[in-house]
């Protein structure tokens, strides 16, 4: 699972704020909350820290660290229910003077779910979670099957996480002794299509509802995968994520590690698809229908405030403060804004003319 560049930008900038603190004693509190856990029993637990806290000798870190408590506790109580990919939040005195008080309360629901609970009183928030959310990869689904044996896994980044396997037991071509060919082939074909079944349901439930999954690899000897893939029992959801088919010499394990380096060309290409679809379009239009587009900043700008601009696209070379005026500008008008990152030759021309770009409603004057 991956961030968007709109994402990672807004990620960044949070940890860059709270990165720029530090207190002179424990009393920064640092909380994640788990996909799914209980609200409530954050703020009971923050209740009983309070009381704790009470013990703490120093009068202004006791002050300080039952006050970010309080902080936290009125603020989760607004929050009221768990985000879907849970909560980190972070409370703390961050007045630049000793025994002034500027107790201040952030939080934010990740676009990657939050795994761990986490409970901290320190000197400076406790960011590492949120980080390493910064170097998540692009997920992908990955399936590896012939006519007996079938794994499901993620792909993370180069990393191979198995899902589950599965065996089934469809006799070999050979038919046994006393079978007709008919009967024995008919047997086969049965059985076949059953491990298509299980194996088809364990890719549905492992892959249809999964966030941030870009595209499913689908690989093994022979035949048998593009049969799987063509039996009508791949749910079409799941089905549409299909990016790429391969032949492969093994299964299982050693065959997970084939697909994916079999798999290189696609990844690295779907790494930036979107993007560069997007950016073609505008650069396409800027050929084709110059007065649908515009770049650079005052022009941009001008048709933004006339609330021209449907789609808004902003270089991520750009300064955190210039992107944020823009987006600030472009939410007041519903304009849908992307960054695009440098790494892609169109990436590369919208920095080269201008670093923003916009695709418009209408003509303006």
């Amino acid at each position: 699972m991956s961030l968007t560049e709109n994402q990672r930008f807004h990620l960044k900038k949070f940890i860059k704020e709270l990165d720029s603190y530090s207190a002179r004693h424990t009393e920064f509190v640092t909380v994640y909350v788990p996909s799914g856990y209980d609200l409530n029993k954050i703020i009971q637990h923050l209740q009983q820290e309070q009381g704790t806290a009470t013990n703490i000798k120093s009068a202004q870190t006791r002050k300080n660290v039952i006050d970010a408590l309080e902080r936290m506790i009125v603020h989760l109580r607004l929050v009221g229910k768990n985000p879907k990919n849970g909560l980190a939040a972070f409370s703390g005195n961050v007045a630049a003077r000793e025994g002034m008080s500027d107790v201040k309360v952030w939080s934010i629901e990740p676009s990657i779910p939050i795994q761990t609970r986490i409970y901290r009183c320190d000197k400076n928030f406790q960011l590492d979670i949120l980080k390493s959310m910064l170097e998540a990869k692009e997920a992908y689904g990955m399936i590896v099957i012939d006519s007996r044996d079938a794994a499901v896994a993620v792909l993370k980044g180069k990393t191979i996480i198995p899902l589950v396997t599965t065996h089934s037991h469809v006799p070999g071509k050979m038919k046994a002794g006393g079978q007709s060919s008919v009967r024995f082939a008919r047997n086969r074909e049965i059985a076949v299509n059953e491990h298509f079944k299980k194996v088809a349901e364990i890719v549905k439930d492992q892959f249809l509802t999964m966030e941030g999954l870009k595209g499913i690899l689908v690989g093994g000897p022979g035949p048998t995968k593009y049969d799987f893939v063509e039996s009508g029992l791949i749910t079409n959801e799941v089905k549409k994520k299909i990016i790429a088919i391969k032949d492969l010499s093994y299964t299982g394990d050693f065959g997970l590690e084939e697909l994916l380096e079999k798999s290189q060309d696609v990844l690295a290409h779907e790494d930036v698809t979107e993007e560069k679809k997007l950016v073609s379009r505008f650069l396409e239009m800027l050929a084709t229908k110059p007065e649908l587009v515009t770049y650079g900043e005052a022009n941009t700008l001008k048709a933004l405030e006339l609330g021209a601009v449907s789609m808004l696209l902003l270089s991520e070379v750009l300064s955190e403060q210039k992107i944020e005026q823009f987006e600030i500008t472009a939410k007041a008008f519903s304009t849908e804004v992307r960054i695009i990152s440098t790494e892609t030759r169109e990436g590369a021309q919208l920095r080269d003319i201008g670093k923003i770009g916009a695709i418009l409603r209408y003509p303006i004057e």
